[in-house]
């Protein structure tokens, strides 16, 4: 292979962040924001189809990728891509991830000036759904791809192989199995991909893999029905108050983890070290910390990146916009469980019910109702090195390894299923809104991502690491 220089290499940076100066990056994320592909909205079936048909598809054939879009697995849930572009069988290849579902938009909510299917830009934010989950990341990664196969004549040098779906809002519906079906037509040796932020917007940033989450609800009912709260209050049971003590044996008042079926082994070791140095919060936009709260002996870094938490993210009994003076039949808390390696979430429920039965809530009902295992690539393997490397020399900058997103990814059908060390670079940052109205993308970190995504797709084509 005829190695090239690093003036070239250069180039090709300067190459995929002209992409901004031009409004080139401007003007094919417009258009995809402008594609209402919410996959929690039954009636935008066609509209996720057609993200990947008319916009994905040609866009990676124009690259010399040979595409083929496949029904789910999954009956009614929308469809997945494949892209290959091989050079030769006998290179390495190298998977690459991307989703270009979103959540609702909820239009209505947005700042004046704004709105989710409108592309607008106001200083350094670029406003969108998408524009940050995950739009406007693939975006990045695509058109640095571009650029260093112009810079290099059409020649990676490697093979790279490409997997967008459209449901991972709704918890990667069908992907697993997707996986699973399709392991030859992914078969890879490395997997690099952005989503999820980097630890703050002046940080770049890699994560080898992330929290998992079980997603469940807890449920007391009576079959009672509504009832007076004169006519019946002290004599039948209240679901609210059964219900709110129950959550109460779960969590203590300080956010801290109570059964001992629900938390996770400390971090320790490397892990543990590389937790505890990381700054998190403190930035413009991001919430205020509360530092009694949780894993409190814990670190900053490793209470948000290393600890199982219990997250009640919905609770209802009753109407609270219109109450009617009765006594609710039926209370519920959606909870979501985060969780890190070493925790036995495949028994929650069993687990949960035993416990919550032994405290006396045998009318609190657990149901499950989706989740991801947790999963995090050995800090020490050389794939970590070589994309922290690369990307330090294409930023002159350090960058900083967490071992997991805080958050949840997919990433255990890459880790799990298709056994391939995983690592990824996002292309945003904690406080961009994604999931709620004004969500954005910073331009500045995207023009970092171009760079250190471009120089990435032009060391792998020079120095292949030793990923196995």
């Amino acid at each position: 292979m005829q190695h090239l220089s690093s003036e070239e290499r250069q180039s090709a940076l300067q190459g995929a962040v002209r992409n901004i100066e031009n409004g080139r990056f401007f003007e094919t994320l417009s258009r995809r924001v402008a594609y209402q592909s919410e996959s929690q909205n039954p009636a935008a079936m066609t509209e996720l189809a057609t993200y990947l048909s008319q916009e994905i598809l040609p866009y990676l054939e124009s690259m010399g990728f040979a595409c083929e879009i496949f029904d789910n697995p999954i009956a009614g849930c929308p469809p997945l891509l494949i892209g290959q572009r091989i050079e030769d069988p006998a290179l390495p290849t190298l998977l690459t991830y991307g989703h270009g579902d979103v959540t609702n938009g909820q239009a209505e909510q947005w700042q004046d000036g704004t709105h989710p299917w409108q592309l607008t830009q106001h200083g350094d934010q670029l406003f969108g759904r998408g524009t940050a989950d995950n739009k406007g990341q693939h975006t990045i990664n695509l058109m640095a791809l571009e650029a260093v196969l112009a810079a290099r004549h059409g020649a990676l040098g490697y093979n790279l192989k490409v997997l967008f779906e459209m449901s991972e809002e709704v918890g990667s519906k069908g992907l697993e199995r997707f996986c699973e079906e399709h392991k030859a037509a992914l078969s890879a040796d490395i997997f690099l991909a952005s989503d999820g932020p980097r630890l703050n917007a002046k940080t770049p940033t890699i994560f080898l893999g992330s929290r998992g989450v079980c997603q469940f609800r807890l449920r007391c009912e009576t079959a009672n029905g509504a009832r007076h709260s004169g006519n019946w209050g002290g004599i039948i049971t209240n679901t609210a108050i059964r219900l709110q003590h129950a959550l109460s044996s779960l969590v203590t008042p300080h956010g801290r983890l109570i059964p001992d079926c629900l938390r996770a082994p400390q971090p320790e070791g490397l892990t543990a070290k590389m937790m505890q140095v990381l700054p998190v919060g403190g930035y413009p936009g991001d919430p205020e910390l509360n530092a009694h709260w949780g894993e409190t002996e814990l670190s900053v870094g490793e209470r948000l990146f290393g600890c199982n938490t219990l997250e009640v993210i919905a609770l209802g009994a009753g109407d609270i916009q219109k109450p009617i003076g009765a006594i609710p039949d039926v209370a519920e808390a959606v909870c979501h469980l985060r969780l890190v390696p070493g925790t036995d979430w495949q028994n929650l429920v069993t687990n949960l019910s035993t416990y919550l039965s032994e405290q006396g809530f045998d009318d609190i009902e657990v149901l499950y109702e989706g989740g991801y295992n947790a999963t995090r690539l050995d800090p020490s393997h050389p794939w970590v090195n070589f994309v922290q490397s690369s990307m330090a020399l294409s930023l002159n900058d350090d960058v900083t390894v967490l071992p997991n997103l805080g958050g949840t990814i997919p990433n255990h059908c890459f880790a799990d299923v298709l056994s391939l060390p995983t690592v990824w670079m996002p292309h945003s940052y904690p406080s961009c809104k994604q999931h709620a109205p004004d969500e954005h993308l910073l331009v500045s970190v995207a023009e970092q991502g171009l760079a250190a995504a471009a120089g990435l797709f032009w060391d792998l084509g020079e120095h292949w690491p030793a990923a196995r």
